[in-house]
């Protein structure tokens, strides 16, 4: 707020521009995942669900153009299932994997390869989008933060540890992201293109490498980059991961913005509230200050903040690279369908958890012909200037 911006007490709602708390799928202290919240209640309640772990799909199975089933593989063993209708939920490498895998994608590449192909849809696995994000690293004067809660000190770890296992609660019942924000970072940008996570800690690689002294950070990175990969697969086999090619930084607006991300963090981490913590910056580290230095910092320590998407797109039929349609069927291709994050035409601004789940629930919707729900008159927020509110 002292830099500039204004508080939302929800980003998920009315005002997503601001620094607020941010909302978590936490429930009881543990991680309230899709799974946990939809499967496991009814896991051994329905008749008509059966679910098969530590199982990898192999190939869809058709009749012509339609899909009529699904060869897996697990514990050595290869199966098969056949259903009325197929739904892909793999995710945005997964899915378009398997699609190539079937015969669906690009033709020539599938030539390469020696696949049958079912359907020439040379969008899939294109058009692939992430957020990127960087660290900003800051020593912390007062020993309040994480430092000792990390692997370095076992017993501190094992009395989170038990206070998490008796009573839910504690250090180890969060994911310490709890504070961040969304902002606009040049006058003209009409909605919040930078996102900001903070945590009381400092961790490198998400956590695999622990800090060496108390000290906060900041992940921050653009939400719309303009920069688009691909995947393509490498060999028939199933087994082998795709070539994944995510061209990060590739175009002049995302460099830009990656860099101004930088700056706003620095600007923020120079507010009177953090003087009485705020020591020297350990990342990017003082030495980096011309815009050439700030953006070889982010080609080199950016990282992926986990949000691919986009590989099966969703789009008209006039577009040629499109993949699904509005209803989540791929396009030439009977009783298939494809419902995750890598149907969304380009990927959202903010985490992909939420808006990944709605997806779901839309096309449980669709699948079974519900209406749909009436337009939301729900109120948005609108800045009264383009202006940046720093």
């Amino acid at each position: 707020v002292q830099a500039g911006y204004p508080f939302t007490d929800d980003m998920n709602g009315y005002q997503q521009e601001g620094f607020g708390w941010m909302d978590m799928t936490i429930g009881k202290g543990k991680r309230c995942s899709a799974a946990a919240a939809y499967l496991h209640p009814i896991v051994n309640q329905r008749a008509n669900l059966t679910t098969e772990d530590r199982s990898l799909s192999r190939r869809i199975l058709f009749d012509g153009k339609r899909a009529v089933g699904i060869e897996y593989e697990r514990f050595s063993d290869i199966k098969t299932e056949y259903a009325e209708e197929i739904i892909l939920c793999g995710g945005a490498i997964n899915s378009p994997q398997l699609l190539m895998l079937s015969g669906i994608g690009n033709a020539d590449d599938l030539r390469k390869l020696d696949i049958p192909i079912v359907q020439h849809l040379p969008g899939v696995g294109e058009n692939l989008q992430d957020h990127l994000e960087v660290y900003v690293q800051q020593e912390c004067k007062k020993p309040i933060t994480l430092y000792k809660a990390q692997w370095k000190f076992p017993h501190v770890m094992i009395k989170i540890g038990l206070q998490w296992f008796i009573n839910q609660t504690g250090d180890g019942a969060t994911a310490h992201l709890e504070a961040g924000g969304f902002i606009r970072s040049e006058p003209g940008v009409e909605h919040p293109n930078i996102q900001y996570h903070f945590l009381p800690s400092t961790v490198n690689d998400h956590g695999r490498e622990a800090g060496d002294r108390h000290a906060y950070q900041a992940h921050v990175g653009p939400m719309r980059p303009t920069s688009r990969g691909f995947l393509k697969l490498k060999s028939p086999d199933p087994k082998e991961h795709p070539r994944i090619v995510a061209n990060y930084l590739s175009t002049e607006q995302d460099i830009r913005e990656m860099r101004d991300s930088i700056k706003l963090t620095r600007e923020i981490f120079q507010q009177k509230a953090f003087d009485s913590y705020r020591g020297p910056e350990l990342a990017p580290g003082v030495h980096v200050q011309s815009d050439k230095d700030i953006d070889n910092y982010n080609r080199n320590m950016a990282d992926s903040a986990y949000h691919p998407s986009c590989t099966c797109k969703m789009g008209p039929d006039s577009d040629k690279m499109a993949v699904v349609d509005p209803s989540t069927r791929v396009y030439g291709i009977e009783g298939l369908r494809v419902v995750d994050a890598s149907i969304m035409p380009s990927v959202v601004s903010g985490n992909l958890n939420g808006p990944t789940i709605m997806v779901a629930e839309k096309a449980a919707d669709i699948i079974l012909g519900n209406p749909p729900l009436p337009r939301s008159k729900a109120p948005v927020y609108k800045p009264i200037t383009l202006k940046t509110q720093r």
